[in-house]
């Protein structure tokens, strides 16, 4: 059966949730109940296999809050919007723009950080947003609610590795700048030329050190004051209107 609940698309019950699977669904997480087992379970595990949607077990009680009507231990929470391909936005971004702008974050799990650097993002004319499918935030009612909407207009690409979606955006003559405090380059001593992809990294980690070594530029924000460190969310917008200045 499928729900809105909480302003959260949810799809619960384990039949219910094996054909949303196998229709296509824009599936942001499953939950699966703690010692779920079962035939119909093993249907579910089969379906997934292969599958990068991310799982998490979790206990009856929140299964219960979340869902009133009998789940049989499976809910899944369904994307507000449909996420982009990769390997068809960028062909199509670069046919469409001379210089189109690409922002990858590297799993930033704050989800009003999300939806702040979105809204940023589509004001300032960037063209798609690259996530991680785990580990990081993704669309939700939330983050939509934070971006004001930009989420709906601009195109977001969920990917299974973004190590090959460096390789990728490099492959097709896209140059990657990192923002990190481990350079010596400040952002205004970069052109920011031609079609870019600009990476931020994670609140507490920052960007790692595998899409570091895949960029072609690294550089930071100048800073003065003692704490000397930015919300990502800030951080993002200096850099992103710094790239169309």
């Amino acid at each position: 059966m499928e729900v809105k609940k909480k302003e959260e698309y949810l799809i619960y019950g384990l039949w219910p949730v094996v054909e949303a699977i196998k229709e296509g669904k824009e599936i942001n997480k499953i939950l699966i109940q703690k010692g779920l087992e079962g035939n119909a379970f093993s249907e579910l595990r089969k379906t997934l296999k292969g599958s990068t949607i991310p799982l998490q077990m979790v206990p009856s009680q929140k299964m219960d809050k979340l869902v009133k009507a009998k789940h049989q231990g499976v809910i899944a929470i369904i994307s507000p919007v449909k996420y982009r391909k990769l390997d068809e936005l960028v062909p199509f971004l670069l046919n469409l723009k001379e210089d189109p702008k690409i922002l990858v974050l590297d799993h930033i799990t704050d989800v009003r950080n999300f939806g702040a650097i979105a809204r940023t993002a589509e004001c300032t004319g960037y063209d798609a947003i690259v996530v991680p499918a785990k580990g990081a935030a993704l669309v939700t009612p939330d983050a939509i609610r934070t971006s004001a909407g930009a989420l709906f207009k601009i195109p977001v690409s969920k990917v299974d590795n973004l190590r090959d979606t460096l390789d990728y955006l490099s492959d097709n003559e896209i140059s990657i700048y990192v923002c990190t405090e481990k350079t010596d380059t400040l952002i205004h001593d970069c052109d920011f030329e031609g079609p870019i992809a600009i990476v931020m990294g994670a609140e507490d980690k920052g960007v790692s050190k595998d899409l570091i070594n895949r960029s072609h530029y690294q550089c930071k924000i100048p800073m003065q004051g003692e704490i000397a460190s930015l919300n990502v969310a800030v951080a993002a917008g200096i850099i992103m209107y710094e790239t169309v200045r």
